[in-house]
């Protein structure tokens, strides 16, 4: 069926809330950026560059796929080994730790086993490193338990045991150098992961607390509350002691209330977090108030809809209204730069009103539909430019209505809200609809919105696919072009021409070292672009972790 069918229109219409209209005057002027590309010949895939596309999304290749590949091993890391060979360990140690701290890693797993692996090498000054950095890699107890664990694996690949003096001390370290009220909330928070618990760690890494405020979290981890209240309850205590004992104290008493009221005092008073809080105290509206005004905009947007569904957030009520606000604080969305697309994949998965997974449903409340629509608008101004020039193309040669692999998310809104972004954060830009043989411009103005660059996405529909087009497109019109992005639901490309080809006669005629991606928003299985070939990425499904890897693509970061 043809996207063209009226009765589509009205589905995505009402999907979409009809609510994401732009004010333009609140959107602030960007600079038009001068193009910055260099010509010459296009860089070699290095091993750096292999590296960090792995401690990026855990793979060395060309392809990411928002379909996660959870099993890290040493042949999806062959960076890290060559570099060890070539007695380049310290570098492998640094890219670790400088991808780490930047952020934007689609999870710190690839980070840790890659310490792992140097740490289990025979280079001297390489493990040194790899143990130095583990304080600022690891930075929550969780990601301790899974560096541990992987050092258990290559153990038990044959390599040598994983429990001598160096990681003792670096676990010891770990431990030791974090601030005692800080780690209480650590050990608290998470207790255990993959079979390895704090106890397990104390006790294996032959633990000396470096001062009394440790101690007593030591104590409390291997020999419980009620140990702590007979060793320090009628104790003198220094300030340090006194906060701690008091926060565990608050922890104990949360995990046997029965009064939510009090759970939900404790947790207002100790900044308490929700694994500290039990499930059934969950369905309580005043813990989960107490909860909200230390939650991040982020953590909130994940449990909107388990909080409808326990009935917290009725229509119109004043807890709807107080997490409404929240949704939409410009100055929180701003501070922890949350990214529009991250706020529209939040807003798709509510409103279809039941989770990726297990039986949760509930019912949509069109109040916090409307906040997050407001929310998608705010964040525009958090994208930065990158300064590049832009063509944006959409494959119409098929119904843009199927759901992009890991997501919710139909594709025609993937690519919608991807052209608005770029749009409106890169001022040298277009955005082509293309099929076979015909390139048709889409013009987006500044107070389009996401609803309107939808419907000019959903009305053209042809019969096959040639992502060559707008590459071709760009060369005939002499368009001086940095970075081509292209969205495709299809699977196979039929057309003429090879575009990794004909990126490279484009790279001839211009002089420019032009970049493609190739997004193929339903396969989990793409190949399009010269693996080779630095300036080359595809791209396959759509998740959260897309925009930032589309950014660090272009930044020349992998």
């Amino acid at each position: 069926m043809c996207s063209k069918d009226p009765y589509f229109f009205q589905t995505l219409a009402n999907d979409l809330g009809g609510s994401t209209a732009m004010d333009s005057s609140s959107l602030p002027e960007q600079e038009t950026g001068n193009c910055t590309s260099e010509t010459g010949s296009v860089p070699a895939v290095t091993e750096e560059v292999r590296l960090r596309r792995f401690l990026c999304y855990g793979s060395e290749s060309a392809t990411y796929r928002a379909r996660e590949q959870r099993n890290l091993c040493l042949e999806r890391a062959s960076s890290v080994t060559e570099l060890l060979a070539a007695g380049r360990g310290g570098e492998a140690v640094q890219e670790v730790r400088s991808m780490s701290l930047r952020g934007g890693v689609r999870s710190p797993g690839p980070a840790l086993f890659a310490l792992a692996v140097i740490s289990q090498h025979s280079d001297v000054e390489a493990k040194r490193a790899a143990y130095g950095v583990l304080k600022e890699v690891c930075t929550s107890p969780s990601e301790l338990f899974s560096f541990v664990q992987y050092k258990k694996e290559l153990s038990g690949a044959g390599q040598r045991g994983m429990w001598g003096r160096a990681l003792r001390k670096a676990v010891a370290d770990w431990y030791n150098g974090r601030d005692a009220l800080r780690l209480a909330h650590d050990v608290t928070k998470c207790k255990r992961k993959g079979g390895w618990s704090h106890q397990d760690l104390f006790r294996l890494a032959h633990l000396k607390p470096a001062n009394d405020a440790v101690a007593l979290v030591s104590k409390y981890v291997t020999k419980g509350w009620k140990a702590v209240q007979e060793t320090y309850a009628d104790r003198e205590k220094t300030e340090d002691v006194m906060k701690v004992f008091v926060y565990l104290e608050a922890v104990e008493k949360t995990k046997h209330s029965s009064d939510e009221l009090e759970v939900a005092h404790l947790v207002e008073e100790h900044k308490l977090e929700r694994e500290h809080v039990l499930t059934k105290h969950l369905k309580s509206r005043e813990v989960w108030k107490a909860l909200l005004k230390e939650m991040s905009v982020s953590t909130l947007l994940t449990h909107l809809g388990k909080m409808t569904a326990d009935k917290l957030l009725g229509p119109g009520s004043p807890d709807t209204a107080a997490v409404c606000e929240r949704i939409q604080d410009e100055h929180a969305l701003q501070k922890a730069k949350t990214h529009p697309l991250s706020v529209l994949l939040a807003a798709e998965n509510y409103k279809r009103g039941h989770g990726k997974r297990g039986k949760l449903k509930w019912k949509p409340n069109r109040d916090i539909i409307q906040a997050l629509d407001s929310a998608f608008c705010k964040c525009l101004s958090n994208v930065e430019s990158t300064g590049k020039r832009f063509v944006v193309g959409v494959d119409v040669s098929s119904r843009l209505g199927s759901v992009a692999l890991g997501s919710l998310v139909s594709t025609v809104t993937v690519a919608a809200a991807m052209s608005m972004v770029i749009t409106r954060s890169e001022p040298n830009s277009d955005v082509l609809l293309f099929s076979e043989g015909a390139v048709v411009p889409c013009s987006i103005s500044a107070d389009s919105s996401l609803l309107q660059i939808t419907m000019q996405l959903v009305q053209v529909c042809s019969s096959y696919t040639d992502c060559t087009l707008p590459i071709t497109w760009a060369s005939e019109n002499d368009k001086m072009v940095d970075v081509f992005v292209i969205f495709t639901n299809n699977e196979t490309w039929p057309g003429r021409s090879n575009p990794a080809e004909t990126l490279r006669t484009y790279r001839q005629k211009t002089g420019i070292l032009s970049k493609l991606i190739v997004c193929g928003m339903t396969t989990n299985s793409l190949n399009v672009v010269d693996p080779d070939d630095q300036g080359m990425l595809d791209i396959c499904g759509f998740d959260s972790h897309t925009v930032s890897v589309i950014r660090d693509f272009i930044m020349d970061v992998i």
